[in-house]
């Protein structure tokens, strides 16, 4: 705010007031609309983990600020495009999918798979681990799951994130991710929304399992997850064409790289169908860390204002907001703000959605 702590101070305390260009930036730094500052007393807000599912290692109330910055505009997001749908008249049914703790993971993995319409052969087809995550993203979207994804939040925070909606939910994705341990996580939380369609799971404020029995839910959709991402034939089918039996890191990052996965993930679904032993794995894990210990850390890419605006908001939220826009629902202004994209770019926009997916956007 280039003014000293004590004037903030003072502006606190009811003893001054900022100008009006200080309450403008005020509003822009703390990523609100400037009409809460004229409000009689501060709004009422739900707590953001009322909202997300509950998340390994973070506690409710503790996220950190850039989280609740990220969470706050995902849920906007939604917000918008459930306006903007009522606004043209489009309709949007409770998202369907469903599971039960009861049922084997593996099944709810293969009825997942179904449910998205992803073949092998079109999984195998992917020349690139770029398209495979796009074409995953595109799948969930086509269950009426917005799919955003959020930046400047550690990997260590939290990789993904749901929220908890039965019309229209959210799928966050951290940006930081590469592509294949996105598609993981992109199926994991998709999950998530299937086990609390069946109210097996609650938002995070009013989650009661203990550590132990939260351990066993996120067990069930990882093993769900995996038979999603690679169905028992198929892994089977690759395997045993591979002819390994000694499942050691080459050999493991092949198999991998032929279904657009993480090495990790393939490990973890070798040992999930008895192609290694507990002992194995655990040694195959134990070598993997300490090879990826090595590697330098990852530079994030260029991304065009345009594939950024895409990236972030997904297709259909932008399509959507470029039928309003059309259908003199909102204006320009609300359009760019929107989407976080300056209006001279729309042409361009516009294109790329006509052009498809893209292939190689980098993230960041």
């Amino acid at each position: 705010m280039q003014v000293k702590t004590e004037r903030v101070e003072a502006w606190e305390q009811g003893g001054r007031q900022p100008t009006m260009r200080q309450v403008e930036e005020l509003a822009r730094f703390f990523h609100r609309p400037l009409s809460i500052f004229f409000l009689q007393k501060p709004p009422q807000l739900s707590p953001l983990a009322a909202e997300y599912r509950r998340l390994p290692g973070l506690q409710p109330g503790h996220e950190s600020p850039e989280l609740r910055l990220a969470l706050r505009q995902m849920l906007t997001r939604r917000d918008n495009a459930l306006n903007l749908m009522g606004e043209l008249g489009e309709v949007t049914a409770d998202f369907a999918l469903r599971a039960h703790l009861n049922e084997s993971p593996a099944e709810v993995g293969n009825r997942l798979r179904a449910a998205i319409r992803i073949t092998v052969d079109e999984q195998l087809g992917w020349s690139n681990e770029w398209r495979a995550w796009n074409a995953w993203r595109a799948a969930v979207e086509n269950v009426d799951v917005l799919v955003f994804q959020f930046s400047k939040v550690a990997l260590s925070e939290v990789r993904g994130l749901a929220l908890l909606h039965a019309l229209m939910p959210v799928i966050g994705i951290n940006s930081k991710e590469i592509p294949e341990a996105k598609s993981y996580t992109l199926l994991h939380e998709l999950v998530h929304l299937m086990l609390a369609a069946e109210k097996e799971e609650a938002p995070a404020l009013y989650e009661q399992r203990s550590g132990k029995e939260w351990a066993q839910v996120e067990r069930f959709a990882e093993i769900a997850t995996s038979h999603a991402l690679i169905p028992e034939v198929a892994l089977r089918s690759e395997a045993g064409i591979a002819g390994h039996v000694d499942w050691d890191i080459d050999a493991t990052r092949r198999l991998a790289r032929k279904f657009r996965v993480t090495p990790l993930a393939m490990a973890t679904r070798l040992r999930e169908s008895h192609f290694m032993t507990w002992a194995q794995y655990q040694a195959w894990r134990e070598t993997w860390d300490k090879y990826v210990a090595t590697l330098p850390p990852r530079k994030g890419g260029f991304a065009t204002p345009v594939a950024k605006a895409i990236s972030q908001n997904g297709r259909p939220f932008t399509q959507l907001v470029l039928e309003a826009l059309s259908a003199n629902r909102i204006t320009t202004v609300d359009a760019s703000r929107y989407l976080g994209l300056k209006f001279e770019h729309f042409g361009k926009l516009q294109t790329a959605l006509w052009e498809g997916p893209l292939g190689l956007p980098p993230d960041e």
